[in-house]
């Protein structure tokens, strides 16, 4: 009989006593014991099972656990004795910042100040020690929501102080999603003081502390060491292009492979392999998201599981309001291509405006994309990344999540528009297209000189949220060629029954073009001069069955006509 499913179960204890299905994860506690690290920094992507690993490390190695065989009894790491005599014998602190996600500066800072007190208040039998002095005993007292941040600075580096001392051993620190601050500063504006409060709580805790023993962190993204690592001796880093703890994290196709056998879906490996294949670990392929898995396993249904856990609105934000070349290159990815750039692994949250390869490297750490070749460039760190959309699910993700941004503007009228182009009701279309411009064109660069090419960038926005619309009765392919030059989007319909569309984008230059009339025109007339509809005929489309419309637009006034889409 299957084991039951714990969606979301991120206790080991729990799943582990109650039976609930786990994949044996044990190695990392002894790749870790092993490395001999000080510190350890270990990044993944969001659901990739972090919080359940550490929770595994705090209960393998604290003392809290002491004589919990059943806990590990059956799993790799119990068949050595070495290990079996290493649990429970450390003191191990553990806590983290999952639920930092503040507005504020202040809001957070008060957020991190509970943590840290309810952090003390598991340790409340400190002060009953002999071992403690009085003084020592009323800094823990002190320790609460209302502290100074010079209290909380230091309060990770007295509590493993005062641990050393009470078991006679210095402690294990485990810090869970230590950048989840980190990136809610980024987003609502308030980097720079959390980022001062977070390199001060790093310093004491990971780097003057002579009462730690080891430490482990992990994150999402390797946020640079200028902005909270400034001064660490070289401690650890793992991202997702290292070798190291390849697979501690995510679950391996042999893995997923047994589990469906397991729930009798042994026939359906190559719908979930083409879902939720294509994480990249180091040297390791074919990783699969834990938390799409569990849920599909619990449903059998192949859908967006592990996108729908976050709001992504960083990733959101800094593609929508994006530069011309990152919209260019990643509508390519979404049409399937890939991408080559350098990539510094050290995110500077700084440069995730102005920097590509930052964006990039955000994505990479992210898990929206995954290295599909690594090329050394001969100097030392510098390596050319070959990058791809990780799989399906990742590409509805960010097909829905475009689509998102018009149905957000236009008040729920997206639907309208494509019933107004599935029917070629031309009036309709160009009453959604102006309610859009009107709402949505301050959110791009939409530039202002006649002869540039970012406002046509925003049509191609446009019609990657008709992609997730549409995808299901069309082929949609934009900038390929076709007859004497390259259409700007091509609908090619799957059935016999739809139309095929080409759609032409032109900004109005005044100098050639008395109104958007003519632009529009203009539009037309390259869609037919260029004989763009050459592919669809070449496939056996007639021509009455190929419609074309040209879009005209100056600043936010758009005009579009339909016209012929082939030469009879």
């Amino acid at each position: 009989m299957a084991r039951v499913i714990n969606t979301g179960g991120q206790d080991f204890e729990v799943i582990r006593t109650n039976d609930y299905f786990y994949i044996d994860k044990t190695s990392f506690i002894r790749e870790w014991w092993e490395a001999g690290d000080d510190v350890t920094l270990i990044t993944r992507p969001r659901r990739f099972g972090k919080t359940l690993n550490m929770s595994m490390m705090q209960q393998f190695f604290s003392l809290d656990y002491a004589g919990r065989s059943d806990l590990f009894e059956g799993l790799s790491i119990w068949q050595e004795e070495e290990y079996r005599n290493l649990q429970g014998t450390w003191p191990v602190i553990f806590l983290s910042f999952a639920d930092v996600k503040e507005t504020t500066f202040v809001q957070a800072k008060n957020t991190i100040f509970c943590i840290l007190e309810d952090l003390y208040e598991r340790y409340s039998f400190l002060l009953e020690s002999d071992q403690l002095s009085k003084k020592e005993k009323s800094q823990i007292e002190r320790i609460s929501s209302e502290m100074d941040e010079s209290r909380a600075k230091f309060s990770l580096k007295r509590l493993s102080g005062y641990l050393t001392r009470y078991y006679g051993k210095k402690a294990i620190i485990l810090l869970d999603e230590y950048d989840t601050p980190m990136q809610e500063a980024y987003i609502n504006g308030y980097w720079e003081e959390m980022s001062g409060f977070m390199r001060s709580l790093f310093n004491s805790t990971f780097k003057t502390n002579p009462y730690m023993y080891r430490a482990l962190m992990t994150g999402i993204t390797r946020v640079s060491k200028e902005s909270i690592f400034s001064d660490f001796n070289n401690p650890k880093v793992v991202t997702t292009t290292s070798d190291e703890y390849a697979q501690c994290f995510g679950f391996t196709e042999e893995e997923v492979f047994t589990a469906l056998e397991e729930y009798g879906f042994s026939d359906r490996k190559e719908e979930v392999k083409a879902w939720y294949d294509g994480f990249t670990f180091g040297d390791k392929t074919d990783i699969y998201n834990p938390w799409s898995i569990i849920n599909y396993l619990k449903t059998g249904k192949a859908q967006t599981y592990w996108a729908n856990t976050s709001t992504n609105s960083l990733v959101g934000r800094i593609i929508q309001q994006g530069s011309e070349d990152l919209k260019k290159d990643f509508e390519r990815l979404l049409q399937g291509d890939v991408l080559e750039t350098e990539l510094n692994e050290q995110l500077v949250y700084g440069a995730l405006s102005g920097r590509m390869s930052a964006v990039w490297s955000l994505l990479l750490a992210s898990g929206y994309l995954k290295v599909v070749k690594q090329e050394f460039l001969g100097e030392v760190g510098r390596y050319r990344y070959t990058l791809a959309l990780t799989n399906r699910e990742v590409k509805q993700m960010f097909k829905v999540m475009i689509q998102g941004w018009f149905r957000e503007e236009a008040e729920g009228s997206y639907n309208r528009f494509i019933t107004a182009l599935l029917t070629g009701d031309e009036e309709a279309m160009n009453g959604y297209m102006n309610q859009v411009t009107e709402q949505t064109f301050s959110y791009f660069d939409t530039g202002t000189k006649p002869s540039g090419s970012e406002p046509e960038r925003f049509y191609h926005g446009f019609v990657l949220g008709l992609i997730a619309e549409l995808s299901s009765r069309y082929v949609i392919t934009s900038n390929r060629e076709s007859g004497f030059g390259r259409y700007d989007v091509m609908l090619e319909p799957k059935n016999g029954e739809d139309d095929a569309i080409l759609l032409e984008f032109k900004v109005r230059r005044p100098n050639r073009e008395n109104d958007l009339e003519e632009t529009a025109a203009a539009a037309l007339s390259q869609i037919e001069e260029k004989q763009y509809a050459k592919a669809l005929q070449a496939k056996g489309i007639p021509v009455d069955k190929i419609r074309s419309y040209g879009f005209a637009f100056e600043g936010k006034t758009v005009l579009i006509r339909q016209g012929r889409g082939a030469r009879p």
